[in-house]
């Protein structure tokens, strides 16, 4: 049984949204997938230990995906087992006032790991190409456009340069990225929506703000779509992986993660002679106490 996926789910070519599948398991039960999890979990642990020993270069990881689709939970599953000294996740919000003076992709340069680390975007620079499409007048905010007739064309064109631009920068200077778009179905978001109204414990993830999004549904898909053929490179590739089974999204998720430190040939610190030498001495000392 083929049980590694982080191949399956890459953009190649020409990306559509509507031939992307959102229910998907491979030959997999949901048992053997939560037992491939643990096992992947332990690979990816010893992974970022030598990442984090390595020290010359680190991991972004590009979270994005329409509401209840599984982000907050991914992270959860996916790195609960690693180094939380190795690891930063930040949740990208509506911008604040001081982010707003500035260019759009200034808050997310403050937040890229540093070298010998892994950083992990929920949402990201891309909201910029989604969220602010569907909703043009929030650019507004930035203070540098009139009117949203400014944006046109050549605005949209200007911002997905600006983030090829910015990943190319990030990827010539020693950072690995992996986007992965959670692709969920709109039925199966309904589900887990009304999910969060019936179970009490969950009452606190709904939020009456997701009724409006999710009629806007389709053009979100229109602005992924968009998004991903024009920002899907050799050096940041897109990931869609299916959604609508979370514990398969988890697994197919955390084998890409893998693959991407796997290639990035990470090695332990090699002692020189002398401190091998340091070493013995030190053994010495302590064991004659």
């Amino acid at each position: 049984m083929d049980t590694n996926f982080s191949d399956d789910f890459l953009v190649k070519g020409k990306f559509s949204i509507k031939k992307a599948l959102t229910e998907y398991k491979g030959k997999l039960t949901k048992e053997e997938g939560t037992q491939l999890l643990i096992q992947e979990k332990e690979k990816l642990r010893e992974l970022q230990e030598r990442l984090y020993a390595d020290g010359s270069k680190s991991l972004l990881v590009v979270l994005q995906a329409m509401d209840a689709a599984g982000k907050d939970s991914m992270i959860e599953h996916v790195f609960g087992g690693v180094n939380p000294q190795g690891c930063n996740v930040t949740s990208f919000k509506t911008p604040s006032s001081r982010e707003y003076s500035h260019d759009f992709l200034w808050r997310h340069y403050l937040a890229l790991p540093q070298k010998g680390m892994i950083g992990i975007f929920n949402r990201s620079h891309y909201e910029s190409v989604l969220v602010c499409k569907v909703h043009p007048e929030y650019n507004l905010n930035e203070k540098t456009w009139k009117s949203v007739k400014d944006f046109d064309k050549t605005f949209w064109e200007n911002r997905y340069e600006s983030i090829r631009n910015f990943e190319k920068h990030l990827t010539q200077n020693g950072t690995t990225i992996v986007k992965i778009f959670l692709n969920v179905s709109k039925n199966e978001q309904k589900k887990r929506l009304i999910d969060r109204i019936d179970e009490q414990e969950k009452n606190w993830k709904f939020s009456a703000a997701d009724l409006p999004e999710r009629a806007l549904f389709d053009q979100y898909m229109d602005c992924y779509e968009t998004a991903i053929n024009e920002t899907s490179k050799d050096h940041a590739p897109w990931f869609v992986i299916p959604a609508d089974n979370k514990w398969f999204a988890r697994v197919a998720a955390i084998q890409v993660i893998i693959d991407a430190l796997e290639k990035m040939d990470l090695k332990y610190p090699i002692l020189s002679e002398e401190d091998k030498l340091g070493l013995k001495e030190a053994k010495k000392q302590l064991e004659s106490e």
